[in-house]
């Protein structure tokens, strides 16, 4: 039932078990669905109940070993994973800490447990439950992991690479139907419910993000719902879709004029198009994240949202940010956006997003390309 074959979770292990030896761990407990699923290929969307913890031990030898609620014992016993414990939860009580103390104590020894603790992490279990799994291990301490888990995931197999590349082709698919639901008069609401479903239609598992924006001269911002409001001879459309397929993302948008297209939009597209170039341009081993930001800035200034890109994977948005700050530095594997956005006569914004890998001399696109031309919709 799992995504790639077994020996690609197998890979993980390993490679996750050398970064243990390297940090003088014993063991790295994971909590979250992005982290159990990288190891186990556990795929469901009951992760959407925030009810019930769940829990994947990775010991600095052997296989990981789940503890989980009951009601996914089935599911997970369809991955490779063997070592399955389990307990009816939720449980006031006890809701696995004792199961989980107990798998901790076997596994880790006299080592320390490494947890993400880094820039997006999260616990995903109650506090209280922490305080108390902290309290029963004893002097068996529970550290960070030092930035294993993001360092692990910035790396992206051939076989990772594909997912998102099938993903992004599905949004492609999908952005080129947008002509048979958005025009003038249509509520941008409506577009926004068709163009989901046409994702669907596509090959898409699920819509989990959708974003966008329409107005004259640009949009407000890039993160509103939907509204009611009728598309207007002369407005730019943008949608922004992450929709997923395999459990991996695509993350890009595309811009349309609705009856025609205003000569600063015009414009404004060729330098987004320009700055996204300019990017892709240096885009290669050994570059900082924060180089493809000046490279970008340069040509269309700043940016409301605060980075002009980011990694993308398992999760919509994940690892690097491309800001100033940020020196990351890009290696073969990682997988980017590189999102410019640039402000129009009257305060209106334009914002552009397509996906890369990175490659071992330079970068791939794994969005379609998208048009030279601004296009329009009538």
């Amino acid at each position: 039932m799992s995504v790639f074959p077994v020996g690609e979770y197998q890979a993980r292990v390993r490679r996750a078990q050398a970064g243990l030896a390297e940090r003088g761990l014993g063991a790295l407990l994971l909590t979250t669905e992005a982290e159990v699923r990288y190891f186990t290929g556990f795929l469901t969307r009951f992760w959407e109940s925030p009810t019930r913890p769940w829990f994947l031990v990775i010991p600095a030898w052997g296989n990981p070993v789940a503890v989980i609620p009951s009601i996914g014992a089935a599911l997970m016993a369809k991955t490779w994973i063997t070592d399955i414990r389990t307990w009816s939860s939720p449980d006031p009580v006890d809701d696995g800490v004792s199961l989980l103390a107990d798998c901790l104590r076997e596994h880790a020894g006299s080592g320390k447990i490494g947890m993400p603790m880094g820039r997006e992490s999260v616990l995903r279990m109650p506090l209280r439950d922490y305080d108390l799994l902290k309290a029963e291990l004893g002097a068996l301490a529970i550290v960070s992991d030092g930035g294993l888990m993001a360092e692990l995931r910035a790396i992206k197999s051939e076989a990772e690479i594909a997912c998102i590349r099938e993903a992004c082709a599905i949004a492609g698919r999908a952005f080129d139907r947008v002509g048979e639901i958005a025009r003038p008069g249509v509520p941008i609401a409506h577009v926004f419910r068709r163009f989901q479903a046409i994702c669907l239609e596509e090959g898409a598992d699920c819509v989990p993000y959708l974003a966008g924006g329409a107005g004259p001269l640009g949009y407000d911002d890039v993160i509103s719902p939907a509204s009611e409001t009728p598309l207007q001879t002369g407005d730019v459309l943008m949608l922004d879709t992450g929709l997923m397929r395999n459990g991996y993302f695509s993350d890009f948008d595309r811009n349309w004029a609705i009856g025609r297209a205003a000569p600063e939009a015009v414009s404004a597209w060729a330098r987004l198009l320009e700055a996204t170039e300019a990017a892709r341009q240096i885009a290669r081993p050994g570059t900082t994240a924060a180089a493809l930001y000046h490279a970008m800035h340069r040509i269309v200034g700043g940016s409301e949202a605060g980075r002009l890109g980011h990694g993308l994977g398992m999760q919509l948005t994940e690892g690097l940010s491309l800001i100033p700050g940020d020196h990351t530095v890009l290696q073969p594997g990682m997988v980017i956006t590189l999102e410019p956005g640039i402000t129009l006569p009257g305060s209106g914004i334009m914002v552009h997003e397509d996906v890369f890998a990175i490659t071992a001399t330079g970068c791939e696109q794994l969005s379609p390309d998208a048009p030279r031309d601004l296009p329009v919709l009538t």
